[in-house]
């Protein structure tokens, strides 16, 4: 694979932000954590079932959006801001009708809560936690349709001031809402339903002022003559955001549904899990910010027709994804103590999140591979692969190995939450190899093609 090392800082200027941007958010969810994990390990224990209802519901529609990414990456790189703008405002009618469908959803919440084997405490906590975060998830949206116009469009500095907001106003709002400061009743890890809510609200009236104000992105100009819903228009855009969606609701419910199969095993066992897992998608927004952007460096090199550059981009993503996942391994397996002890107190919880931390450094290669691939066939606006891949990867092979090793005698000793992370390796491992296999056959297609238009 050919390496240079002019595309590299110029995939690396575009990832840096993002990366810090997608921590500056995790560490919203890490400071929620070790927030409720303070008040009680039942608290920790809540919030982790609530966080896997909700939070692969909110990155699956998400997830639509983040096709509008690529699309103005391509318009970016043709200069055409008149298809910047017709694809943002028919985004912003498509983000009406996913927020009012994640904000449906939230209501079935309980019907899944109340049904798992778990105490009566943990799971009233749970519920009252997603009766608060859903007053958010408009905000949410509109946030990320900004920031994916902001960032097709080659600028993604702003998102992490913006989240840096977030973080800032999170801390301070979990506290008095966990606590019960200024006369409001204490609502413990629920709580932090409450504070996520208002910070999401915040951060998306931000981003939206400053597109407002920006004349680079100029989002007036855009806006001005706003047109009528184009459903074909909207069609296209959740044609390619839908497998986008998928990806990210297999990969987040390979993690999230876990402290729901554990649950019966108490509170030790789904923390031990919910510590790891909160570690590992912090290390991991390196990778997936790797991604953004290369799917933005690669949308911006095709709608250029600059297939020679991009060749030479591919092969440089590869090789940094490899890079970046040997060094997060690495940081994985030294920190894992230190780490963990910031989360609680607990001897048992520590030992298990530690064991777990160890299974984690070795799926960071695979996992890296994976979201490259992905973000180099969402450049190409070449989705539909990513989503029946993903599910076959992560549920059909790693999840049920998984449950298999997690929670029977078939093959070992049953394993607890350590057997679903060895599902995990297998899955990513599997999803890697056949993603990195249809880009190299997506590539052989378009090449083809350029070249037969060109010769003509």
């Amino acid at each position: 694979m050919t390496f240079c090392n002019w595309e590299a800082k110029r995939l690396l200027s575009l990832a840096l932000p993002v990366f810090l941007a997608q921590v500056t958010l995790i560490l919203m969810s890490v400071v929620d954590t070790i927030m409720a994990g303070q008040v009680s390990p039942t608290d920790l224990a809540a919030l982790s079932i609530a966080t896997g209802i909700w939070n692969p519901l909110l990155l699956a529609l998400q997830g639509i959006l983040l096709a509008l990414t690529g699309i103005i990456a391509q318009f970016s790189g043709a200069d055409d801001r008149k298809g910047i703008s017709h694809y943002f405002q028919q985004a912003l009618y498509l983000t009406a009708i996913l927020s009012f469908t994640g904000f449906a959803i939230s209501y079935l919440a309980d019907t899944i809560i109340f049904k798992l084997d778990t105490s009566p405490a943990i799971a009233n906590l749970a519920y009252d936690y997603i009766h608060f975060v859903k007053w958010g998830v408009f905000g949410f949206l509109i946030f990320t349709v900004y920031r994916n116009v902001t960032e097709g469009m080659g600028m993604t500095k702003p998102a992490f001031y913006i989240s840096l907001l977030g973080l800032a106003v999170n801390i301070p709002v979990n506290y008095i809402f966990i606590n019960g400061l200024f006369g409001l009743p204490a609502y413990g890890g629920a709580g932090c339903g409450i504070a996520t809510a208002i910070v999401l609200t915040i951060m998306a009236i931000a981003q939206v002022t400053y597109c407002q104000m920006s004349k680079k992105i100029d989002a007036k100009g855009l806006l001005s003559s706003f047109e009528k819903p184009n459903f074909s228009t909207i069609s296209i855009i959740t044609k390619l955001g839908i497998p986008i969606s998928l990806a990210t609701f297999f990969e987040v419910t390979l993690f999230a549904c876990i402290p729901l199969f554990i649950a019966h095993l108490g509170a030790v066992a789904v923390s031990g899990h919910q510590i790891a897992a909160s570690v590992t998608t912090l290390l991991f927004m390196m990778p997936l910010s790797l991604s953004i952007a290369i799917s933005i460096r690669i949308g911006n090199l095709f709608g250029q027709n600059n297939m020679t550059q991009l060749k030479v981009a591919v092969s440089t993503s590869y090789i940094l994804a490899i890079a970046i996942a040997l060094f997060l391994a690495l940081i994985t397996f030294t920190g894992r103590d230190y780490i963990s002890q910031m989360y609680s107190d607990s001897p048992a919880v520590l030992a298990l999140a530690s064991s777990i931390m160890i299974l984690a450094c070795i799926y960071q290669l695979p996992d890296a591979l994976q979201v490259a691939a992905n973000g180099i066939l969402r450049g190409l606006k070449y989705t539909t692969p990513i989503s029946y891949i993903t599910f076959i990867s992560y549920w059909l092979i790693g999840f049920c190995l998984g449950f298999v090793l997690a929670r029977t005698d078939i093959i070992v000793p049953a394993m607890g939450p350590h057997g679903f992370w060895v599902g995990i390796i297998v899955g990513l491992s599997v999803a890697a190899i056949f993603l990195m296999l249809t880009v190299h056959k997506r590539l052989k297609y378009e090449f083809s093609n350029y070249e037969a238009l060109s010769k003509s």
